[in-house]
């Protein structure tokens, strides 16, 4: 366990906080039910702002072998949204750049093949590379040849890919510089990567604190990562900005003494657009922390009121950023008795810190609240037309961020 006193990336001493959410215990350890009687830790969930190269961390208190162990949580192919996402990309890249029988497609953080499963229908060799072994060994019924792995500047040696991608994963590693330098290593000469995460501009932008937890090591800005990149011998030569997670960036990426892949004006342009905003002042990460507060204040606003006036609510979803939420605001069952996952992995049992039930979907249908706060609020529009039988008996659905909204 380590605490973290210098920025991960270039390692200039840490003193500015981004946000300061209290104690949380890991928001993807879930709790048996029958061990709803003991003991959970808690870490202090902060995040820092690098004054230097401006990027936004949170300290390392738990190793990533302990978090992506044999029983992680969250598994890709229960959002309808993403697999749709993903089906896409795999469709664009096999285009864009002539991905064939050929190639070596090597996704890191591969999950359980919700994506390479795509590239396995067209014909296409792959390789996921995922720690966790029970999302591995999803993958594999599923086709997809995996590695129970964790990616480093090591095991990239024995990686050689045409297309190197991760989603969702950079801000995953605590070794940030070997990482990246692995992803220079794993790369053919002529290869290409992408990588997708939340932007950071959109966090700060739109209020998204929920997205910050302790498995989420670091919080990308575009300066920032393009100035990482380039540290290890690589160009980013494109960028696309994507509606996932509350808004997120994809980054395409070569090698900078072989790649051949102009670049495009979309890289200039976004690093115009976070300059505007402020990205590169450390004024602006400053004001962020009032934002956290008055979501704070409004959702437990809603929640006590709505309990005082004998209204039923109850939440549908059990992500991580609902985690966050729920610890950060001090909810319990006395507000929240119990939300609903379409993940059987999560049903049956508590979330962490909150101790509050994951049930199946068919428990709305039976307790019929009159309010259903969403959790993952990325995905807002899938929720409410998979549980549209919702308005039949009157009931409402409820976001919290960017701000406190009743959906019509």
């Amino acid at each position: 366990m380590r605490t973290l006193h210098s920025c991960r990336f270039c390692s200039a001493p840490l003193s500015e906080v981004f946000a300061d959410l209290g104690m949380s215990p890991l928001s993807n350890a879930f709790v048996p039910a029958e061990r709803a009687h003991e003991m959970e830790c808690f870490f202090p969930l902060t995040a820092y702002v690098c004054t230097k190269c401006f990027l936004v961390q949170v300290p390392e208190f738990e190793a990533p072998d302990r978090i992506f162990s044999e029983t992680y949580a969250y598994f890709s192919s229960f959002s309808d949204t993403w697999l749709a996402h993903v089906k896409r990309y795999v469709d664009e890249m096999i285009d864009r750049y002539e991905i064939g029988s050929s190639s070596q497609v090597v996704e890191i953080a591969s999950n359980d093949g919700y994506l390479l499963q795509y590239f396995v229908a067209r014909g296409v060799p792959v390789l996921g590379i995922e720690p966790a072994a029970n999302c591995a060994r999803a993958a594999e019924e599923r086709g997809v040849r995996t590695l129970t792995v964790f990616f480093n500047s090591q095991t990239a040696q024995s990686v050689a890919a045409d297309l190197l991608l991760g989603n969702n994963v950079l801000a995953h590693v605590p070794d940030l510089n070997d990482f990246v330098d692995g992803l220079r290593i794993a790369l053919k000469p002529q290869g290409v990567i992408t990588m997708e995460f939340p932007h950071l501009l959109r966090l700060i932008q739109e209020n998204q604190f929920d997205t910050i937890y302790h498995e989420h090591f670091s919080y990308f800005s575009f300066l920032t990562v393009q100035r990482i990149f380039a540290e290890h011998g690589l160009t980013i030569h494109d960028v696309e900005q994507l509606p996932t997670h509350g808004g997120s960036l994809r980054i395409h990426a070569q090698r900078t003494e072989t790649g051949a892949q102009p670049v495009s004006p979309n890289v200039a342009e976004l690093l115009d657009v976070e300059r505007e905003a402020g990205l590169d002042r450390i004024e602006t990460y400053r004001c962020f922390a009032e934002t956290a507060q008055k979501v704070k204040r409004d959702l437990l606003r809603f929640l006590i009121d709505a309990k005082e006036a004998g209204r039923r609510v109850a939440a549908y979803g059990a992500p991580a950023k609902g985690n966050t939420l729920l610890n950060y605001c001090g909810i319990r069952t006395d507000l929240l008795p119990f939300t609903v996952d379409r993940s059987p992995h999560k049903q049956g049992t508590l979330l962490p810190g909150t101790r509050i039930p994951v049930r199946a979907p068919d428990a709305l249908i039976d307790a019929k609240p009159d309010y259903v706060l969403i959790l993952p609020w990325n995905i807002k529009d899938e929720i409410t037309q998979q549980m549209s039988c919702v308005r039949e008996w009157g009931g409402r659905f409820v976001v919290s961020i960017p701000r406190l909204q009743v959906l019509d």
